[in-house]
C-alpha cells in the first residue's frame, strides 16, 4: 500500500513548481538533476524518505543552486524528525530565492519549533502571518501554531531556568532491531522489560529483556501460549510481574475490533492462554492500551465506546471480590476532552497518570501529558510535559520506571536501529511522580507455617487514605508499592486470624526495598498483637487522626467475631514516675475502649489495662528502643 505523504514533505514537494521568483529560474536546472530530483519524488510518494534524501542529495550535488531539491531536502528531514538539519536546509533555499520560497516559511517555522527554537519559531510565523495574501487555510494552520510555540517558549523559559537536560539512551541492539519497536512495560524493580515489536509490518508479538549491571539481556519472545500469528500488543505488565493484560485485535473470540485480554505467568514460567476480560470490559467498539494499577485492583484504558466525552477516552474499570472486572467508568473531566485521549500508563506511586491527548493544550498531533489522583478520587489539572518529551510529531505511549526519574519511550531517531526504538530518558522536576519502593514477602499461619490467602493494605497515615490493597497468591505471597516522603499504616487481614499492623515512615526514598513475611495468629484464647499505628500526642492519652484506620479495623475485627471478648492494654517507656507512667498508659488503653464503644461495640466485651514500663519489649536507653516501649496490644481474653 502507498503511504500518504505527510504534511511537511508534501508542502516542499508539490508547491515548489508553481512558484515562480526573479531570481532562481527552475528551467535552467540541468536534465539529469531535475531527473534525480523527479526520482526523488518518486521514492517520497511510496513512503522511502531515507532513499528520497539520499537521491535529493545528489540532484544537489550536481545543482547546489538547486531551490526546490534545498526545500525537497527540508521537508524529508523534518519528516525524519532531524529538524535542525530541516531548518538549516530552508535556510540555505531562502538565501537562494527569499520570493521563490515565501510560502515555505510556515514549515520552517514549524521545523524551529520541532527543534525547540520556539521564540523563532514564534518571529517567523509573524513574518508569515503578515503577508496580506496568504491562503486562509495557511492562515490558520499557522495561528494554531503559533498558539502551539507559545506554550512551548514558556515551558522551555522554565526548563532552562531548571537546568534540566535531556538526553535520551537508545536501549541498544539487544533490543531494538530494523523492526519497530514500541509499548514497552516495566516491573515493579526496573529489571524486566516487555514490549511490542512489529515483524513484517504486520505481526504483533510480546518480547522480554532483563536488565542486569545496567545493560539489557537479548530480548526473547515470551515463552508460553500468548504469542500467536493474530496482532497481540499495547501490552501492561503488573508491578509483580505476575499478570499481563494487553490488546488483541480481531480474535475469533473477540467482540469488538480490538478487546482486552488477560495472560498469567504460570509456576513454570511461562504466560498462560490469553482470557477474554469480558463483555462488561469489552464492547463492539475499540478498547486498547491497558494499564493496570500497582495493586491490579483498577484497569485504566482507551476506547472510543458509547457515552464517552467524544472520540477515544479514557475510562477504569475495578476488580470485584470474585476476581472478574466491573463496569468502566469514564475518568470524565479534566482528563478526558471532545477529542482523543489514550496510552495511559498508572505509574507505581498509584496517583500519577501519563496520558496522551490531541486535544488538550499541546504543540501539535498527540502530546503528553500528566494528572494526578487526589484522595477523594478527582484528577487534578493536567499538565503538557513539555518540549523535547512533545515535539510537533505524534507522541506515542511514556513510562516511568518506579524510581521516579527513569522514563521509557518508543521513537525514530538519528540513531534508530531501523524504524521505532525504545529509549530512556531522566525525567525533569515537576513531571516526575513519587520515587517508589516496595514491600514484599510471604503471609502465613503462625502455628502451622502455610500460606495464607490473605488482604494487604496500604494507608497513608496523615491523609487517612486507602493507597494500595492487594490480595496475596494462594501460597501468601505479596508485594506492594510505597512512594516515598509519606508515612504508611500497614495491614494484613484474614478471617478468624488477627490482624497484622506495621508501619512505614518513608520520609526519604530508601535505597533497597523490604523483604516482610507476617506470621498471623489464628483468634484464640490469650493471643496478642501490637497495635503499631495507633498514636498519641507526648504524654496525652487524645487518639491521634492517624490512628483511625488502624481502630477501623479493630472495630471490624470484633464486629466480624461478635462473642469476641478482649483487652486493651497500654504501656509506657521509663521516662517519668512510675504512677504517671502507670496512669498515663490506663488512659490511654481506656481512650481505646472508648472508642470502639463509640463504634457499637458492646463494652461488656471490653476492658483496658494500663502496665507503664513494667513491661518493656526493649531496652530504654535507647530512642528505638523507648519507641518500642510505647505500644498499645489487643488480647483475647475469651469467645
Amino acid at each position: 500500500m502507498k503511504r500518504r505523504i505527510p504534511l511537511i514533505a508534501c508542502t516542499a514537494l508539490l508547491l515548489a513548481p508553481t512558484l515562480h521568483g526573479q531570481g532562481y529560474q527552475p528551467s535552467q536546472i540541468g536534465r539529469k538533476a531535475r531527473g534525480l530530483y523527479e526520482q526523488a519524488l518518486g521514492l517520497a510518494a511510496e513512503g522511502d524518505f531515507r532513499g528520497s534524501l539520499s537521491t535529493t542529495e545528489k540532484a544537489i550535488a550536481l545543482e547546489s543552486g538547486f531551490v526546490e531539491a534545498w526545500l525537497t531536502k527540508a521537508g524529508l528531514m523534518g519528516e525524519l524528525r532531524n529538524f535542525t538539519a530541516a531548518v538549516q536546509s530552508y535556510e540555505r533555499a531562502f538565501a537562494l530565492d527569499s520570493l521563490f520560497c515565501r510560502e515555505y516559511r510556515l514549515p520552517y517555522a514549524i521545523n524551529l519549533g520541532g527543534a525547540g527554537r520556539f521564540a523563532e519559531a514564534l518571529r517567523a510565523l509573524d513574518g508569515f502571518l503578515a503577508f496580506p495574501d496568504i491562503e486562509e487555510g495557511a492562515r490558520k494552520a499557522a495561528q494554531y501554531r503559533r498558539r502551539c510555540f507559545q506554550l512551548g517558549d514558556s515551558l522551555a523559559q522554565h526548563m532552562a531556568s531548571s537546568g534540566y537536560v535531556f538526553d535520551a539512551k537508545n536501549l541498544g541492539d539487544s533490543v531494538n532491531t530494523t523492526f519497530p519497536e514500541y509499548y514497552p512495560s516495566l516491573t515493579v524493580d526496573g529489571r524486566t522489560l516487555i514490549f511490542t515489536r512489529r515483524l513484517r509490518g504486520v505481526d504483533e508479538d510480546f518480547l522480554v529483556a532483563h536488565q542486569a549491571d545496567s545493560l539489557w539481556s537479548q530480548a526473547q519472545s515470551l515463552s508460553g501460549n500468548i504469542n500467536t500469528n493474530l496482532n497481540e500488543g499495547a501490552q501492561n505488565i503488573s508491578q509483580d510481574g505476575e499478570w499481563l493484560v494487553f490488546t488483541g485485535c480481531n480474535f475469533p473470540e473477540g467482540m469488538g475490533s480490538c478487546d482486552l485480554y488477560m495472560s498469567y505467568r504460570t509456576r513454570q514460567g511461562s504466560w498462560s492462554r490469553p482470557q477474554n476480560l469480558g463483555e462488561l470490559v469489552n464492547t463492539e467498539a475499540w478498547e486498547s492500551a491497558p494499564s493496570l494499577s500497582p495493586d491490579k485492583r483498577f484497569l485504566f484504558f482507551a476506547s472510543n465506546r458509547a457515552g464517552g466525552m467524544g472520540g477515544n477516552d479514557i475510562w477504569v474499570s475495578q476488580r470485584t471480590a470474585n476476581g472478574t472486572w466491573g463496569e468502566p467508568t469514564n475518568l470524565g473531566a479534566p482528563v478526558n476532552t471532545p477529542g482523543n485521549e489514550s496510552c495511559p500508563f498508572l505509574h507505581a506511586d498509584g496517583r500519577t497518570l501519563y496520558f496522551t491527548s490531541d486535544t488538550h493544550p499541546g504543540y501539535g498531533g498527540d502530546d503528553l501529558f500528566v494528572t494526578h489522583r487526589g484522595w477523594n478520587g478527582t484528577w487534578d489539572t493536567v499538565h503538557n510535559l513539555g518540549y523535547p518529551i512533545n515535539t510537533i510529531g505524534n507522541e506515542g505511549s511514556l513510562i516511568v520506571a518506579a524510581d521516579g526519574r527513569t522514563g521509557y519511550f518508543a521513537s525514530e531517531r538519528t540513531d534508530s536501529r531501523g524504524s521505532l526504538d525504545l529509549y530512556s530518558f531522566q525525567m525533569r522536576p515537576g513531571i516526575a511522580p513519587k520515587a517508589t519502593t516496595w514491600v514484599q514477602g510471604r503471609v502465613y499461619d503462625a502455628k502451622t507455617r502455610q500460606g495464607l490467602p490473605s488482604s494487604v493494605e496500604l494507608t497513608d497515615l496523615a491523609e487517612g487514605g486507602l493507597l494500595h490493597q492487594v490480595q496475596t497468591d494462594e501460597e501468601g505471597n505479596y508485594l506492594i508499592t510505597l512512594p516515598s516522603n509519606a508515612a504508611y499504616g500497614f495491614h494484613v487481614r484474614r478471617k478468624g486470624y488477627l490482624f497484622h499492623s506495621g508501619s512505614f515512615p518513608l520520609l526519604t526514598s530508601p535505597a533497597t526495598p523490604f523483604l516482610l513475611d507476617i506470621p498471623l495468629r489464628p483468634i484464640e484464647k490469650d493471643a496478642v498483637i501490637e497495635l503499631k499505628n495507633i498514636y498519641f500526642p507526648t504524654g496525652s492519652s487524645l487518639l491521634a487522626s492517624s490512628s483511625t484506620t488502624e481502630l477501623d479495623l479493630l472495630v471490624q475485627l470484633l464486629t466480624e467475631n461478635p462473642t469476641l471478648q478482649v483487652r486493651i492494654e497500654g504501656h509506657t517507656d521509663d521516662v517519668g514516675t512510675t504512677a504517671d507512667n502507670l496512669a498515663l498508659s490506663q488512659r490511654r488503653a481506656l481512650a481505646v475502649v472508648d472508642y470502639l464503644a463509640s463504634r457499637q461495640v458492646r463494652r461488656e466485651r471490653l476492658s483496658a489495662q494500663g502496665y507503664g514500663a513494667s513491661r518493656p519489649v526493649a531496652l530504654n536507653q535507647t530512642v528505638e528502643g523507648r519507641a518500642r516501649n510505647r505500644r498499645t496490644e489487643l488480647r483475647i481474653l475469651g469467645f
